[in-house]
This record gives C-alpha cells, structure tokens and sequence, in this order.
C-alpha cells in the first residue's frame, strides 16, 4: 500500500484524533471531509511530520515515516493562505524547493518552466506575488509544490479562498496535473463540488474519528449513519422492510411503498437515503423505468445559486428535491403544487 495509517492517537488538550485507520492507493485523489474541529488539518499534518503521535504509524511506500524529518519525507503541503515570498518572483518562488533538490541551473529552470506552463502562469514568472491575483497566487504555490515531485500532495482548503470560476479552472488544473505526474494527492475540504469533480476516495471524519471511507457516490448515495447522510445532504426516513422481490426489497414508509435494490429482512426496520439529485419531479405520471413514482405536494422553495431546492410532503415524510430554474418554470411549478417524484431502486440506500 502507498500511503498506510495505522492506529493514529493525537491527544492535543481536549481534541484527540482517534485510532485513525487509513490506507491510499498510489496515484489516488483522496478528499477528505467533515465540520469544522473534526481533526482533518490535523491529520494532514501528523502525515506531513508537523505532528508526533502518542499511538500508531504513518508508512510511505512500506518506509515507516512517523518519525521522520519533515523535510525528508518528500511531502508537500498546500494551505489556504499562499504562503509565498513577497520579495521573490514567480520563477524564485517556485524555484525555491528545488534548490535543495539540485545544484543543475539547466535543470532547474526546466523544471520551473515546465510546471509553470502546466498551471498556465508562465507568462508571470517576472512577476512579483502581490501583483497576482488569488487563483494566479495559488496556482503558484501548487506550483512550487509539485515541482520538486513530492510523493505526496497534501492541500489544505487550498481552493476556498478562490471564487467559483477560479475554483472550477483549478479543479481540472490540479487534477490533470496530478494525473501526468502520478501524484497521490489528499485534499481536506468543505466544498462538495472538489469531492464530485477530484475524489477518486472520500474519507469522512467527524470528533477526530473517521466515520465512513468510499467512492463519492457510495457516501452521497449510500452513507452508513444519520449524520453522514445529514452532513452530505442526504434525504433519509425511516422504513420497514414488508416483502421482497428478485433483486429487491420493498418497504412501507408511512404508508407508501419504496422499492430498493439494497439486502434488508422482512420486517426489519431501517432507514433509507435518497440523493435529492436523483429524484425526478413532474406534473403528471410519466412512463419511466424506475420503480418508484409517489405522489406529494411542494411546500417550500428555495433558490440556491443555479439550483432551486424544493421540499415536497409525502405524508408526514418530506423529501428535497433539486432542480434547475429552467426546469421549474418550464413545469410551472409553485408552493402548494401537486406532483409526482419517480426515482430508481438502485437510487434508495438502506442502513
């Protein structure tokens, strides 16, 4: 395994990081979530070496590095702030890990260049930082991390401080980047569109305790407990299994039935999680494949951004659904429309 965590115990007055278990594949995209004081940064830099631990191991490579210097671990580390030298340009602040690297001029300036124009700032290597924008300061700073090819790249809400358009051309910077170098990357963020578009693994903490690890969309479609499912947005209500069909398992939620393509008993009682994206909304019954198709009444709208959140009550469940603007007016929909929500069985997770 690339990167292991065994057993990791940080006890830092109140807070301790929990018996963390953690194993990364090389070349894996990894994200890390959780509120605020779940122990993410933390962890981040027991791996990088700004942290001893009272309990457990950190390897690299099958190397033990728990112990290890910092700057021989040959990690890199991206936070928030840009953390770049106000006196140096560009090029200098770039070049400056790879001066410990090597003393080949030739070398290192191919290296710079070649990074540089990977992240498209090369046409501001002259430049100073204060003369650059946010994203151009940050592109800048994962520059100079990348270029002295760390086995791994830690970032550290590296993108939070950018605005939307900036943080979606980061996105596809960073990542292709990653992919051509062969970078193992992990990623501490809040923002689920870095999960969506970067993550090829999530890890959720919580209290300095990993709840849940997976592809993003078994945690967004499948979480394992009510707060990982409250936490990434998740529907959830409770259920009772009441028979089974091949490759399916029917349930009675409050008196209307939901079909789900997830193992549960006759007569065990559950809770199942619907995506709000995955739930189709209409005017009238429609011909469909999914399984299921309630009928239910909007109670409230939202307009988030882009996307309009509407809370619809079957009953006394209430489910979110997600639509676009367009799509809303295009139904004329309205507080207190009747509608239909059809979504898949595969769509409803149980636990």
């Amino acid at each position: 395994m690339f990167l292991k965590i065994e057993n990791i115990t940080i006890r830092l007055g109140k807070f301790n990081l929990k018996d963390i278990n953690l194993e990364v594949k090389e070349g894996q995209y990894v994200t890390i979530i959780g509120p605020s004081g779940s122990g993410k940064s933390i962890l981040l830099e027991n791996i990088a070496g700004f942290y001893t631990p009272n309990k457990g191991k950190v390897y690299l490579k099958g190397e033990d590095i728990t112990y290890k210097n910092i700057e021989d671990r040959n990690i890199s580390i991206v936070y928030q702030d840009y953390v770049l030298f106000p006196h140096m340009s560009v090029y200098e602040n770039i070049l400056y890990g790879l001066r410990k690297k090597s003393t080949e001029k030739i070398d290192n300036e191919k290296e710079v260049r070649e990074i540089a124009t990977l992240l498209n700032i090369d046409h501001l290597l002259e430049r100073k930082p204060l003369t650059l924008s946010g994203g151009e300061m940050q592109r800048t700073s994962i520059a100079r991390a990348l270029v002295v090819k760390p086995e791994l790249l830690l970032m550290d809400e590296a993108f939070s401080a950018l605005d939307y358009k900036i943080k979606k051309e980061m996105r596809k910077l960073v990542k292709d980047v990653a992919k051509k170098y062969g970078t193992t990357v992990l990623h501490v963020t809040h923002d689920f569109e870095d999960v969506w578009a970067m993550a090829d693994m999530c890890v959720v903490l919580r209290f300095g305790e990993i709840l849940q690890v997976g592809k993003p969309d078994e945690i967004f479609a499948h979480p394992n407990s009510d707060f990982v499912a409250n936490f990434v947005g998740t529907n959830i209500f409770e259920a009772t299994v009441v028979r089974k069909e091949p490759d399916l398992t029917i349930l009675n939620a409050d008196g209307f039935e939901v079909y789900s393509s997830c193992e549960a008993k006759i007569g065990e009682k559950v809770r199942l999680s619907i995506r709000p994206e995955n739930i189709i909304i209409t005017t009238t019954k429609i011909e469909t494949s999914a399984k299921n198709e309630i009928e239910g009444m909007i109670i409230k709208v939202e307009k988030r951004g882009h996307i309009m959140e509407l809370s619809v009550q079957i009953n006394s469940i209430i489910l979110i659904v997600m639509m676009t603007p367009n799509s809303y007016e295009h139904l004329s929909l309205a507080l207190h429309s009747h509608v239909f929500l059809s979504f898949k069985a595969t769509s409803v997770g149980l636990y």
